[in-house]
């Protein structure tokens, strides 16, 4: 399969994950779809024309152009979306002279307030399953409440709720 949605020799692409290269690859997919559709789509054009011995109209050119165009119109969503989701995988992928950023050992301070709750959020709900033991450790959390701010309370609340 060759790929021409995005330009993997940019230094940008040039070192995707595996997953990122899948999204990829369906983009691709999804691309070379559109194509065909619209080929299919001019074929057809073409002989419904030839029956009407119609086909050196202009008409013709201007239908052939209009499905090019809602054609490109299309793959730029496609291309849009794809750059979309591998700006959002990559921002997890980041980090700086210690290491990717996780919570606790590396937090991000770049992010907003609303994104460090829920990293914070994340971090207790996936890594500890009793509720109550739960609380107990984002209380004895010193990390956080200088992390979270305002927002430390509102997690505390939060996760105070499932017990």
């Amino acid at each position: 399969m060759t790929i021409d949605i995005i330009d993997l020799n940019d230094p940008q692409y040039s070192n995707l994950s595996s997953l990122q290269l899948a999204m990829v690859r369906a983009a691709q997919v999804k691309k070379n779809e559109l194509v065909a559709a619209a080929e299919e789509e001019k074929r057809s054009l073409m002989y419904l024309m030839l029956s009407h011995n119609t086909a050196r109209s202009m008409t013709r050119v201007y239908e052939e152009e209009r499905i090019d165009a809602r054609t490109n119109e299309q793959i730029d969503a496609v291309r849009d979306d794809l750059l979309y989701q591998l700006a959002y995988e990559a921002l997890g992928n980041e980090g700086n002279e210690y290491g990717p950023y996780r919570y606790p050992q590396n937090p991000n301070l770049s992010l907003t307030p609303a994104q460090r709750f829920l990293v914070v959020r994340n971090y207790y709900m996936e890594n500890i399953s009793d509720p109550e033991a739960r609380l107990n450790a984002y209380a004895m959390d010193s990390l956080a409440k200088s992390y979270l701010g305002e927002f430390y309370q509102t997690l505390y609340e939060l996760l105070a709720s499932y017990v």
